[in-house]
């Protein structure tokens, strides 16, 4: 049996599919032949590589552009559904200019030629099984070739899996495509080479006739869900993912020319903060949350091939979270390696200042932590386990490190208020030399999330379907909830936050396209000084003299402390201070007021980026300071 895996438009041209790639393994250690085509490659160059980016990257994904252009070779002309689309999508919802829409038609028309390319460029004949990959915007173009596929060689088996498919959005588009024969859904590591093994015995027995779980299919006419599949437990007896189709596919493109390639590497599933506490708005993980990693030897062993054997100098980990157990295994061997390459992580927020300077010792360049507010309330209604300062002290120490960070500014949860965003907004003033969130956006329903499961616990009602998906599935209503993934909805009285956050949406808007040039610095003159040097565009001064208790304070506070904590340390290193609780409380006031340090009212954090040298004095901060010293800092800093 010969077996063929597609990734279709709009897959991303600067990474391998992963899955596919997986897969491809899977099915060679299963002892079948397997090929990957890249036809969303194929389709990029005729065309052009950018207006393929253009769709992929630029436009809204829940615009489902790039899945609409291909809405007519899969349906037949629908003008008065296309007519709406434009209107009342790309126009009134994203305010796409008429050039673009233009822009838009024009690869639209492209598509058949695309699709007649893809029938003669593609030896299907020589394949009994044709799987379809399809995450984010590749349904609509996988339905399409797929169609033209069983319609000239009805005798291959069709089957579909990736995140569109999974629990009921694939029984359901399965019910509403008759020319899918299977769809695989959820983790299909197993449950594809047991698909295939069933269907390479033309007389299969008794027990290998059955379906294994995991398996959408069809008897007498009716679509029949085999159950989920067992997730997997042993990542280490994965094999290495075969990316060798994607690199042939990539330099005979010219994708090159434009975008540079990027490894993607997977060292565990499931998310472990996820298991504890979902966060209410997270949609990832619809089979299981159990979070599972590949052993450290196992995972060096597999990055260390792929480095060596593709040479690419970026590999982007998709773990929904790190390990907190590979800082001093997996991150301190590639800190030991010295590796020219450069890595994505997903984090939790709450790192400590080691764990971040590991990061940067191990080459990760970018990560992802997590950050989607910086009010301790709203984190609470996200149940992200983490709080503003914490977040901020991140944002602080990545700099430091020259660690890339995304983080968004997400607002609409239910149960926010007016006071939530005005608690943020002087936390936001106070950080914009940390750079800007790369998003800030509306609260996004997706299908898994506790939002989605029970909306009614958190004051949602309402929930159906994004309006773009009825300008994709002419389906009934009951059928098109069972394949969005994305939903409207609406807030009860007592929950509904309109009007809360405009004004730190507009801040942040501003904030992006105005970035902060200027920095905070702090610098260790001697044992006992500490210059803020304030280059921001708002600073109140340009210098901050910080002596004694002053200094050794402001040191201390590189990590978030209580005011307890301040006191007790300030009682240890400096018994002879003059500083007393209503003279350290006014002391702590100034630094905010003037954007020094940022506070929760409870905690305290100091802003100002520091050297190596800084933080390692203040591990060693002298005992005693005389009091003359704190009161020539005290005018100094007055």
């Amino acid at each position: 049996m010969n077996v063929l895996l597609v990734s279709m438009p709009f897959g991303a041209l600067d990474r391998p599919a992963l899955g596919l790639s997986m897969l491809k393994a899977e099915v060679a250690k299963a002892g079948f032949a397997c090929d990957v085509r890249y036809l969303n490659i194929a389709f990029a160059e005729l065309v052009g590589c950018e207006e393929y980016r253009w769709v992929s990257s630029d436009l809204p994904y829940t615009a489902f552009a790039g899945d609409w252009t291909f809405t007519a070779s899969l349906y037949g002309a629908r003008p008065h559904s296309d007519a709406e689309y434009i209107d009342e999508i790309l126009r009134r919802t994203w305010l796409l200019e008429e050039v673009d829409v233009a822009r838009l038609l024009r690869i639209r028309e492209l598509v058949p030629h695309f699709l007649d390319h893809c029938m003669h460029a593609v030896a299907w004949k020589n394949y009994q099984v044709v799987g379809f990959t399809s995450t984010f915007e590749q349904n609509i173009a996988s339905l399409a070739l797929a169609k033209r596929v069983k319609a000239k060689f009805p005798t291959i088996n069709t089957v579909f899996g990736g995140a569109n498919w999974e629990g009921e959005m694939g029984a359901a588009l399965h019910r509403a495509f008759d020319f899918i024969d299977y769809v695989c859904s959820g983790e299909a590591d197993d449950s594809f080479p047991a698909l295939l093994r069933r269907l390479s015995k033309r007389r299969p027995s008794r027990q290998a006739a059955k379906f294994p779980p995991g398996v959408v299919h069809r008897t007498d006419g009716r679509t029949v869900f085999t159950g989920p599949s067992a997730p997997v437990r042993d990542l280490d007896d994965r094999p290495i993912p075969d990316f060798s189709d994607y690199f042939v596919a990539l330099d005979r493109s010219s994708a090159p020319m434009v975008t540079a390639p990027i490894l993607v590497c997977e060292t565990s599933r499931g998310c472990w903060w996820g298991a504890k506490s979902h966060c209410t708005f997270c949609g990832l993980n619809g089979s299981t949350m159990a979070f599972r990693r590949k052993s450290p030897p196992r995972a060096l062993e597999e990055i260390l091939y792929l480095t060596e054997r593709w040479r690419v100098p970026f590999i982007q980990f998709v773990d929904n979270i790190l390990d907190m157990k590979y800082f001093d295994t997996v991150l301190a061997e590639l800190a030991a390696r010295r590796l020219p390459i450069n890595f994505f992580y997903e984090v939790k927020a709450n790192l400590a200042r080691r764990h971040v300077r590991r990061l940067a010792e191990a080459g990760v360049s970018r990560i992802q932590p997590g950050i989607e507010s910086m009010s301790d309330r709203i984190l609470k209604l996200m149940r992200k386990g983490t709080t503003a300062l914490r977040n901020i002290q991140l944002l602080k120490w990545c700099k430091e490190y020259g660690i890339e960070a995304d983080w968004n500014v997400l607002y609409g949860f239910p149960g926010e208020t007016r006071k939530d965003y005005d608690d943020m907004l002087p936390l936001l003033r106070a950080i914009r030399f940390l750079g800007a969130p790369s998003g800030c956006g509306p609260l996004r329903l997706d299908r898994f999330s506790p939002y989605h499961n029970t909306p009614k616990v958190f004051g949602i009602t309402g929930v159906r379907p994004l309006k773009v998906y009825r300008h994709l599935y002419p389906v009934a209503d009951a059928e098109l909830a069972k394949i969005a993934y994305h939903f409207d909805f609406d807030y009860t009285a007592d929950t509904d936050p309109h009007s809360c956050f405009e004004e730190v949406v507009a801040f942040v808007a501003e904030w992006r396209n105005n970035p902060e040039h200027g920095s905070l610095r702090a610098v260790a003159r001697d044992g006992e000084t500490l210059t803020l040097v304030d280059t921001r565009s708002d600073a109140t001064a340009a210098e901050f003299r910080l002596a004694g208790a002053q200094s050794i304070i402001y040191r201390y506070c590189d990590e978030l402390r209580s005011l307890a904590m301040i006191k007790r340390y300030l009682a240890e290193q400096c018994p002879g201070s003059e500083f007393d609780d209503e003279s350290l409380v006014s002391f702590l006031a100034s630094l905010i007021d003037n954007r020094l340090m940022v506070s929760d009212g409870a905690n305290y954090l100091s802003l100002a980026l520091t050297s190596a040298s800084v933080v390692a004095w203040s591990k060693q901060a002298p005992s005693v300071v005389h009091s003359k010293a704190i009161a020539a800092g005290e005018a100094a800093f007055a």
